[in-house]
């Protein structure tokens, strides 16, 4: 392989990154690789390692101050709460009040440059919040997810809960890379386990 992953592919399979759902939109097909017999899209593993290498150059353009995570879906707010402690970016878990981009008014309001979104669905309220006062959007997307008003779309599993504690691994490993906070791999004190909810 030209382009080494970001982890083994063994890791990637294992979380069930690329198991989609039954459903798939158009704006998905692109990084669907097949459908399964029993009708789940298989996503395409290549191309959301690409994608997790694009969303962790586009995080590190920026400082942490100047970013969002918001996430609604239970399955993902320890992902998110641990990518927030280890990158010291800014996190919304659970409910996200709207307004808080789009309102000075409220005790709330903050201002951002970059917001990413486990999934465009649930976390609609901050989308549109950031389309208003035109903030890019990276989000990961399912097969079954919309994809149009998205800067950046990564391509995953972004219900199930080792699928979102793999991809918020990553995605805090190489922020800190880039950022030269760590050297290497090896520096990452962090396992997968500890950004994984346990059932």
């Amino acid at each position: 392989m030209a382009d080494e992953l970001l982890v083994p592919q063994d890791v990637y399979l294992k979380s069930g990154i690329h198991i989609g759902t039954k459903f798939k939109t158009k704006y998905m097909a692109p990084f669907i690789y097949k459908i399964r017999p029993d009708g789940l899209a298989i996503l395409n593993l290549q191309k959301i390692d690409e994608r997790l290498k694009l969303a962790a150059n586009m995080l590190a353009q920026f400082e942490p101050d100047d970013i969002i995570v918001a996430c609604k879906r239970e399955n993902g707010w320890k992902p998110v709460a641990m990518f927030g402690k280890v990158t010291g970016i800014r996190t919304f878990v659970g409910r996200y009040p709207p307004g808080t981009l789009t309102n000075p008014q409220l005790k709330t309001y903050t201002e951002a440059k970059l917001i990413l979104i486990v999934d465009p669905w649930p976390d609609k309220n901050i989308m549109l919040d950031a389309l208003n006062v035109g903030i890019p959007i990276i989000s990961l997307c399912d097969s079954n997810n919309q994809t149009n008003n998205i800067d950046l779309v990564v391509p995953c599993n972004n219900k199930g809960a080792k699928s979102l504690g793999l991809i918020f691994y990553i995605l805090a490993r190489e922020f800190l890379k880039k950022k030269g906070k760590i050297k290497s791999d090896e520096d990452f004190k962090y396992s997968v386990e500890d950004f994984t909810p346990t059932d």
